[in-house]
């Protein structure tokens, strides 16, 4: 088996197509939004993603049938628009830095045969704490994208993300530029604890508006609700915890750490 092989499920001619990638991450942020978009969309199967740079691993359905872990490619003819959209979703990312490349470069050679010119990438950015109201944080590629991103919404800052973008969210854009694409990453806010609909949520909405497609939240926001409700269970038997009990305090220990 080659480190990577891409099996295309059908031969298509795409208008001037953007990609759109959405994988595993920080908060499942980025994979819940291309899932969704996905699904939404009733994108349909362009190909399949095969590598040695994925886990060991094969997932089980209910039926008892097996599949190998891949990630997948979609696609969906946009009628509000002159451009189609290729989505790229799947079940990991590559599992050490070489397959990181390797995949994202195989990819990427894919989609440019495709006519791919511009992508937006999908990620979580975690802040540590429970967000109510996300924020959509940006870095793109040049300047005009950094302007166009603001217009919707987005916020482009000096200190975030600190230490730039790890993983796939960052290597499409910086791989990119070798087949002279351009593009963005649009990094919802999230604690990083949990599965985060909400910030999928306002990622989907500043980048629907900036593909031009049209996409029903309802069932992204009973996902969001849903995990509030299991939050604020876990924070209610936390509290309870930690509450002190009678009597003398115990002799404290120094346990801080870095790390």
């Amino acid at each position: 088996m080659d480190d990577v092989v891409i099996l295309p499920a059908e031969k298509v001619a795409l208008r001037d197509p953007i990609l759109v990638e959405g994988l595993p991450g920080v908060g499942n942020v980025g994979k819940l939004a291309s899932d969704y978009l996905r699904d939404q969309l009733r994108a349909k199967p362009l190909a399949t993603v095969f590598s040695r740079f994925f886990p060991p691993q094969v997932y089980v359905n209910e039926d008892g049938i097996i599949r190998l872990v891949s990630n997948e490619l979609s696609y969906y003819r946009n009628p509000k628009s002159a451009r189609d959209i290729v989505i790229l979703g799947g079940d990991y990312q590559g599992i050490s830095p070489e397959g990181q490349y390797e995949i994202t470069h195989r990819v990427l050679e894919f989609v440019h045969k495709l006519g791919v010119r511009d992508l937006y990438t999908l990620a979580g950015f975690a802040q540590g704490h429970v967000v109510e109201k996300p924020r959509v944080l940006g870095a793109a590629t040049s300047p005009a994208r950094v302007a166009a991103m603001k217009k919707l919404g987005v916020v482009f800052s000096r200190n975030d993300p600190g230490g730039g973008l790890i993983g796939a969210s960052g290597l499409f854009l910086g791989l990119g530029r070798m087949f002279q694409m351009e593009g963005v990453c649009l990094m919802g806010e999230t604690s990083g604890y949990f599965v985060d609909p909400r910030g999928a949520q306002a990622v989907l909405k500043v980048l629907s508006q900036a593909i031009e497609v049209d996409v029903d939240f309802s069932a992204l926001e009973s996902k969001a609700k849903e995990i509030d409700r299991i939050a604020q269970r876990i924070h209610d038997s936390e509290k309870g915890a930690n509450e002190p009990t009678p009597g003398p305090s115990p002799a404290r220990e120094d346990i801080g750490y870095i790390g």
